[in-house]
């Protein structure tokens, strides 16, 4: 089991040292020092192999060894991870490369990437005896928690700001989970969310505090690293809200690079939108980071005040990446081109990393002869809203051939 493999926690601020358990934040820096998860990679190493691997199934559990939680206990019975990379032959034309490719995590149970996240999480609530789970949430990681505490039979809240998209919430509410719609935006949610996870006891799902949660994120890093092996792109892409999404898979290329799978390391490109970019102002400054009132189409990234800061810029300093912001119609075209010319479709969130690919190209960021992967956070049913603005209108006439024509001619697709 992966907790054997675990060496401590350490606080990503002060550097303080602490054994593994049932931990939020550091004692000496507050709810400003989140924790990272530290292993043992020798003892990894032994029986995280390219032959292990090759037994075990296709799903995010397949890391074993660098999955926080206690495998001795039933793991939700969904097909979670390792999602499929496609290399983009029409979309590169449009982006403006050669070696352009999509790392799909719309494929995963409830639509997103966050599924990695929150299933480390019910199964961490299961190990230390909770019987409800909680988060805030603009939509993503709520439905993804609803949907795998619903797996594994756990009592879930969510917490969602007012103006979370009504599908997203539907999903809650048709895995069981009880809903909090709160008066206000995502910080809103969040710091209502932790005041009543210390009143009631629920385990904290929010990946803000809560180290273990990133770890399932990371799964998504192993899986670039293994999929991609001794062909590493360039550039791994991908959208940045609170932080912890573009750290945690930083983190596992880099633990598949240490451990012998990946050949070389790439650099990382965050994308945030023009609405909403307190992270890129912070890396672009080299100063503390100074909330903002977010305002982005984009919803799963429009957070304001984003508690994993720290982490996503230390990523891009590490990984010598670079950070840009894109505006809402940059992302709407994004959204549409994606699912036009690669067959993906992506949700606002998610198409903004393709924007972003295409961006940093015109910056000059990224090199027309380099090669990039963007992940795809989340499918575009997730906001339907935003797909019918960006895909046009249907064809409404009666069952007439010659109206047919008239119509089709009229919008120049005869």
């Amino acid at each position: 089991m992966a907790i054997e493999h675990i060496s401590h926690l350490r606080c990503i601020i002060c550097g303080e040292k602490y054994p593994a358990g049932n931990r939020y934040t550091c004692d000496k820096c507050g709810v400003e020092g989140i924790l990272d998860v530290e292993y043992d990679y020798d003892k990894v190493a032994k029986t995280l192999t390219r032959h292990a691997l090759a037994q075990r199934p296709h799903t995010h559990w397949r890391y074993e060894e660098l999955i926080p939680v206690d495998f001795s206990l039933p793991l939700p019975r969904l097909q979670i991870g390792y999602t499929p990379v496609y290399h983009t032959d029409r979309l590169n034309e449009w982006v403006g490369l050669r070696d352009f490719y999509l790392k799909d995590d719309g494929r995963n149970p409830s639509a997103s990437f966050k599924d990695r996240a929150s299933s480390v999480g019910v199964m961490k609530a299961i190990e230390y005896g909770a019987k409800t789970i909680a988060t805030a949430s603009t939509g993503n990681a709520a439905s993804s928690l609803a949907c795998c505490a619903a797996a594994v039979g756990l009592s879930a809240f969510i917490f969602v700001p007012e103006k979370a998209p009504e599908p997203k919430i539907a999903q809650l509410l048709v895995f069981g989970s009880t809903v909090i719609k709160v008066k206000g935006n995502y910080d809103a949610a969040t710091d209502f969310c932790m005041d009543a996870c210390a009143k009631y006891g629920w385990y904290n799902r929010n990946c803000a505090i809560n180290s273990y949660l990133v770890e399932g994120k990371k799964t998504c890093g192993l899986e670039i690293g293994e999929q991609f092996s001794d062909t590493m792109p360039d550039w791994v892409c991908l959208s940045v809200g609170d932080g912890c999404t573009i750290a945690g898979t930083w983190k596992g290329i880099r633990e598949m690079h240490q451990l012998g799978f990946a050949k070389k390391l790439p650099r990382m490109l965050g994308v945030q939108a023009t609405g909403c970019k307190p992270i890129a102002d912070a890396f672009h400054s080299g100063k503390e980071l100074v909330p903002v009132e977010g305002g982005t189409r984009a919803d799963s990234i429009d957070c304001g005040t984003p508690r994993n800061w720290r982490k996503a810029v230390q990523t891009l300093r590490e990984s010598h990446g670079e950070i840009v912001a894109v505006s809402d119609a940059e992302i709407m075209e994004a959204m549409n081109k994606t699912a036009r010319l690669s067959g993906v479709f992506g949700e606002p969130s998610g198409a903004a990393s393709v924007a972003g690919v295409k961006r940093a190209i015109a910056d000059g960021i990224i090199k027309k002869g380099e090669s990039v992967c963007a992940v795809i956070t989340g499918n575009g049913l997730k906001d339907i809203k935003a797909a019918i603005e960006t895909a046009g209108t249907p064809i409404h006439i009666p069952p007439d051939l010659g109206v047919l024509d008239k119509e089709l001619k009229k919008r120049k697709v005869l």
